[in-house]
Order: structure tokens, then sequence, then C-alpha cells
């Protein structure tokens, strides 16, 4: 009996069960949860309808089907290799590492097949043109400006497809043996000529300070002298104002007072025992002692 319930109870309801079923699918191919890390591209028929971001999103059941799901999170090439001739001919194996992220869907899915292969193409087309322009020695030194040349190169090739170049780095400029024998022995000799440079310089050096020394020392002796004038020039200019105010006696007592000192320095001097004056000397004693005795009155 109660079978017979349950059998009546759906065949009575089974349009409503049959209606809340096909609400529930509606429903279910309605609503699209998007993560954050990706967007969706939508089409109705096989044509693009639409491109849904993060978040809870509805489309129309049956007409509408998510057709891509698309990763926006930046990604990274596999670092890659690429022969490269310099301008000076010299070539050289560059080592290169991409990182990208997809902002338009639309455009990655409509307008490019294969992402990766195409973005490694263009960098090694673009890192060959940019290293064909450059010496070695340019390339070298001027590396982070090659990285910013060909990050705008590239960022501007891929731009229709949607695609945003994050970085570009060379990571690494090799070279054969042969060519890094040869760098290696310019740099030997260009380490050989800076020190002779500098052995130079030092030499030059010193010889400008020795020039120096010798000038500071004529300077010195110049002016030593030059202060002696002046004294010499001062004591005579005082004996000429004493004869001037005290006549012909102050003169003759100068006289008599150096002969006087000169005696007296022959006297002290080492080895000498015995000392002949002449009468001059003599007279000179008296003489000073005379005029000493009249400056004392």
């Amino acid at each position: 009996m109660n079978s017979n319930f349950l059998g009546t109870l759906i065949g009575d309801n089974v349009v409503m069960i049959a209606l809340a079923i096909f609400i529930i699918v509606v429903i279910t191919r309605g609503v699209r949860i998007v993560p954050q890390s990706e967007k969706h591209v939508v089409e109705r028929f096989g044509r693009l309808r639409a491109v849904l971001g993060p978040g809870i999103n509805f489309i129309v059941p049956f007409l509408d089907r998510v057709a891509h799901k698309i990763s926006v999170l930046e990604r990274q090439l596999p670092t890659a290799q690429q022969d490269a001739i310099t301008t000076d001919n010299v070539l050289v194996k560059v080592e290169t590492s991409v990182f990208y992220r997809i902002t338009e869907p639309e455009k990655t899915v409509y307008r490019i097949r294969d992402v990766d292969a195409a973005i490694a193409t263009t960098v090694a087309g673009i890192v060959r043109s940019e290293i064909g322009k450059m010496e070695l020695d340019q390339v070298q030194s001027n590396r982070n400006q090659l990285i910013g040349q060909i990050r705008e190169q590239v960022a501007a090739m891929v731009d229709d497809w949607g695609i945003e170049v994050t970085r570009a780095e060379i990571l690494d400029v090799n070279l054969d043996e042969a060519t890094r024998a040869a760098m290696m022995q310019q740099l030997n000799a260009e380490r050989a000529r800076r020190a002779q440079v500098t052995e130079a310089e030092g030499k030059k050096r010193a010889v400008e300070l020795s020039a120096d020394a010798e000038l500071y020392a004529a300077e010195q002796v110049a002016k030593a002298r030059r202060i002696t004038a002046d004294a010499e020039a001062y004591a005579t200019g005082v004996v000429s104002q004493a004869i001037k105010d005290n006549g012909i006696e102050a003169a003759q007592y100068q006289v008599a007072l150096k002969q006087v000192e000169a005696l007296s320095a022959v006297a002290t001097g080492a080895g000498k025992q015995t000392i002949l004056l002449p009468t001059a000397a003599l007279d000179a004693f008296g003489d000073a002692f005379k005029l000493l005795q009249g400056r004392a009155k």
C-alpha cells in the first residue's frame, strides 16, 4: 500500500519534480564562480560573448559556455640561449629569462596559438638585433641599458596578444675559449699599461715635490738674508744716528769696541797659549778705555 501511495504521489507531481530539476540545472549552468587568479572566456555559438572576472558571474545556460579558463598569474619562460654577433664580429651566447602575464585573455586566445613559443622567438630576434648594434665591450658594460631596450621592444611586440612583459633579464653573456683567451691577454696588457702609467705619475710627482722643496728652501734662505740685511741696515742707521747726535767720538767708540771684541775672541780660541799683540792693538785698548771714561762722565 505504501508503494502504491508513493507511486501515486510521484505520478501526480512528476511535472513539479522535473521543473525543480530543470531549475537546479539552469542555476548550476548559469552561475559561474571565477577564482581570483583566473579569467574565463565565454562563447555563444562559437563567438566571443564575454570575459568573466573573479567572483560570481552569470551566463545564459545552454547558450553560453566557458570555452577557456586563463590564468592571470605571472609566468616565467624557460631559460633560453641564443647566439648573437656583435659589431666587432664576436660570437656570444646570450642567456635570457622572461617573465610575463596575460592581461587580456580574449586577445591571447584568438590571436596566438602557442604563447610561450611566440614570446621566446620574439625575445631571441630582439636580442640578436640589439647586440648586433653594439661592440663586445659595450655589451659587457651597458648591460642595464641593453636589458631596458629589450624589455621595451618585447613589450611593444606582444601588446597585440594581450600580454604584459613584467621582466626581461640577460642572465649571462658567454664567449668561446679563443675569445676568452684574447680578452684575458688584452686585460693583462691593459693592467701592465696602467701600472706603468701609475709608476710614471709617481716619479713625476716625486720630482715636483723635490723641486717644490728646493724652491721652498731657496725662499727661506732669501728670507733669512733679507732679515739679516734689514738688521744690518737698522744697526747702520742706529750708528749713523749716534754719530749724528754725538759726533765722531761715537764712531771711534764703536771701532774700538769691535777691536776689543776681536782680540777677546782670539784669546779664547782653542790651542792659543801665547798671544802677540801689535802696538796698534794696545793703542786700541787705551782709546776704548778713554772713550769709556768720557762717556761715563
